[in-house]
């Protein structure tokens, strides 16, 4: 099977960790894309899975406090000040 050169782009620094991590593995940087190339085939798919980051449940929960104080401030204490805030939860302050 004939060979034949690719050329790709990326960050230098992204490179040279890479080149890093696959010298580690005992291959080089060309070695881990074939590797890499021949999972994507055989399986027919990227052969790790790509997704979004999707918030978990407690911080979607806090994002809809927010969005939901935002609109409507007059139902949620406001502080002047942390120590003020400190103070009404019963921590001492400075």
């Amino acid at each position: 099977m004939a060979n034949i050169n690719v050329t790709i782009r990326m960050d230098e620094t992204l490179k040279k960790e890479a080149d890093e991590l696959f010298k580690d593995l005992g291959m080089n940087l060309s070695t881990a894309i074939t590797v890499f190339l021949k999972q994507a085939v055989r399986g027919q798919k990227m052969p790790f899975e790509i997704k979004r980051n999707i918030p978990n449940k407690e911080t979607i929960e806090a994002l809809n406090e927010y969005k939901a104080m935002v609109k409507d401030d007059s139902s949620y204490k406001a502080y002047d000040s942390f120590d003020e805030l400190l103070k009404d939860v019963g921590v001492k302050g400075k």
